[in-house]
This record gives structure tokens, C-alpha cells and sequence, in this order.
């Protein structure tokens, strides 16, 4: 059994945009998945809140207001974009209230309502991106997790993909944001961490880390 992560220590606070950033294989997804419940660590703790998380099944990590957007985004086949998102409202009982908030993401993601009744296998990558994002916002989450929002996007999604977690987090939500585009990423984050094999190495505010001669070096071509 080979240990993703070790000794791995840090905090977010509220109202924040954290970022790690790392190579491929540093750890970084196996933290999110351990924060969601989908991973359980050897030894540690995860506090969120009053909440002791390791102690929680994934449902009620996702009641604590925890919502977490995977790698790969992972919608839902054979299901509607409309389904897909009422999915993300699967443990809530305001019909009032979920249908605000789906009127709030196609406000949000236009294109999801012109394609509320297609397949959501039939969209884009940067679509389905979109409507994962939209079905995590779907739980009113007070922390949103994303894993790699900007994968296998076109350059004119990942600047929109990234508008948008600027405007999630204006409007309240608390963001820990996983990406391999460090400059992206690091330009819209209040702090960040540096993730390599499994070890955070190096941390400070997303402006420190863009001007950090080792950031450059291996994640910014400097």
C-alpha cells in the first residue's frame, strides 16, 4: 500500500479561495476525496466547524454544507441536465427553494437551461463542467471542493470556468480549488499550498506563490 498523502497540514478559511497545486501524483485529489468521506486516512483528523469529519458518512459530510465537484466531472448519463441537477438537491425537501436555486444556475450557466432536457452525456466537456459546478450549488454548499475544474477544457471555458468560482465565492461560498493550471488558479486564490509527493512544501498568499522563484521553475515555466 503505497501512502498518497503524509503529514499534511492546513486550514481554510471562511469566505476564502484556497488553492493546492502539484504535479500529477502528489496527493492532491486524495486530499478532497478524504475531506468528501470517499477516502479514510490511517491516522489524522479533518475538523470542519464543530464537525469531526472522519467521523461522518459522505451524506452527512454533504449535510455538514461540504458539496465536492470531481475530477473528470462525472455527470450523471442517461439523465437530463434538469435531473442531473436536481440530483445535486437530492437531500433537500424545499421544492420552493430548489427550484430558486435551479433558476439561479441557468441564470448562472445559460447553456444548461437551452439543454435542460438533453442527455447529459451529449454535452461538451466544458457543458458538463458547468453542470457538475451547477449540481454541487444545487446542495447550497458553505464549501465547495473542486477537483481540476479546468481538465481538458478549451482556453475560452477555462476563463469562464474560473469567472465563475470568483463569483461563487463573492457571493459566500468558500472554495478549496485543486488545479494544475497553477497560474489560473493562484491568480483568483487568497492562499495556496504546494502539494509534491504527498507533503505540502511550500505556502503563502496566491500573490506570494505567483512571484516564487520555485513556483516558477516547475509550475509556471519561469
Amino acid at each position: 500500500m503505497i501512502n498518497a498523502v503524509k503529514s499534511v497540514n492546513f486550514e481554510v478559511n471562511t469566505g476564502e479561495i484556497v488553492a493546492l497545486i502539484g504535479a500529477n501524483g502528489a496527493g492532491k485529489s486524495t486530499i478532497l476525496r478524504t475531506i468528501s468521506g470517499l477516502v479514510k486516512p490511517s491516522q489524522g483528523s479533518i475538523t470542519y466547524g464543530d464537525h469531526d469529519l472522519l467521523k461522518l458518512v459522505p451524506k452527512k459530510i454533504v449535510e455538514t454544507g461540504i458539496s465536492h465537484v470531481p475530477e473528470g466531472r462525472h455527470v450523471f448519463k442517461g439523465l437530463t441536465v434538469k435531473e442531473n441537477l436536481e440530483l445535486g438537491a437530492f437531500l433537500r425537501n424545499d421544492k420552493e427553494g430548489i427550484l430558486e436555486d435551479a433558476k439561479a444556475v441557468y441564470q448562472r450557466f445559460p447553456i444548461l437551461e437551452e439543454r435542460k432536457n438533453q442527455d447529459a452525456a451529449t454535452l461538451s466537456g466544458g457543458e458538463q463542467q458547468m453542470l457538475a459546478m451547477g449540481r454541487a450549488l444545487m446542495s447550497k454548499p458553505k464549501l465547495l471542493l473542486l477537483d481540476e475544474p479546468s481538465m481538458g477544457l478549451a482556453p475560452i471555458f477555462i476563463k469562464e470556468i474560473f469567472n465563475i468560482i470568483v463569483d461563487i465565492q463573492k457571493q459566500g461560498t468558500t472554495v478549496l480549488l485543486i488545479e494544475q493550471n497553477a497560474k489560473m488558479a493562484l491568480t483568483i486564490a487568497n492562499r495556496g499550498y504546494v502539494l509534491e509527493t504527498g507533503e505540502i512544501v511550500l505556502s503563502g498568499t496566491g500573490a506570494e506563490l505567483l512571484e516564487s522563484d520555485d513556483v516558477q521553475k516547475a509550475y509556471l515555466g519561469g
